[in-house]
């Protein structure tokens, strides 16, 4: 059940960071699902570095880290994806 809860949360930890960046993000559900999976552990272990919190505590710094965490996958995923080759 943890594991369900998990992927879920990542999803709509993904879907919210989705919303805030603005453009459009061409993504799928599972995209946006892996997406917030990685944002929650980046957030959690930016979170962790700054608060006495441990990665895996379930609390409102850990949520918004996670929707920060997104927001910065996000931002990387399409900086080096969108690049062209100049010709």
């Amino acid at each position: 059940m943890g594991i369900l809860l998990f992927i879920v949360f990542g999803f709509i930890v993904g879907l919210l960071a989705r919303a805030i960046m603005p453009g459009t993000q061409k993504m799928g559900m599972l995209a946006t699902c892996l997406l917030g999976i990685a944002g929650s552990f980046v957030g959690g272990f930016l979170v962790a570095l700054v608060t006495s919190n441990r990665v895996t505590d379930l609390n409102t710094a850990g949520a918004i880290g996670s929707v920060a965490g997104a927001l910065l996958v996000l931002f990387l995923v399409t900086r080096f994806s969108s690049r062209r080759a100049l010709t």
